[in-house]
């Protein structure tokens, strides 16, 4: 596969050749509960062998729902979600990093570039003392 120039956009073969793997995106509980229609996606590296990267949203999510993911973001087979919305089969193939909008005035999807994707939030205690790693590892 021939490698693109910064002037040159990626095919759509080059931005779907990701290897697939998972079946679960992880969807917000306003689509399900509430049944409004998915208007925001973005796909970001997935967290395990079950997930896609898919995250899908309605648009009405407030910053205090969406801080608590555990609660508000549920695990949907890839399946189910594109008989619930078939526009998003195609759009389902694409790699990490992709972002779709579709706004409730528009027919379709839209390709959005300014949005960036957040990274999960991890917590990593580094330390070179010997005695303080051996403390942790004795208290974990």
């Amino acid at each position: 596969m021939k490698t693109p120039t910064p002037d040159q956009p990626l095919t759509q073969e080059q931005e779907t050749a990701q290897t697939k793997n998972g079946f679960l995106v992880l969807a917000s509980r306003l689509l399900l509960e509430e049944k409004l229609p998915i208007r925001f996606m973005y796909k970001t590296v997935p967290e395990h062998l079950n997930d896609t990267g898919w995250r899908m949203y309605t648009g009405y999510e407030t910053e205090e729902f969406l801080e608590n993911e555990l609660i508000n973001m549920m695990p949907i087979p890839l399946e189910r979600i594109c008989q619930l919305d078939p526009s998003l089969t195609e759009l389902l193939e694409y790699n990490a990093g992709t972002v779709w909008e579709r706004t409730p005035e528009s027919e379709g999807w839209e390709r959005v570039y300014d949005f960036r994707i957040p990274a999960p939030n991890v917590e990593v205690d580094i330390t070179n003392d010997v005695d303080r790693f051996s403390e942790q590892r004795e208290g974990s």
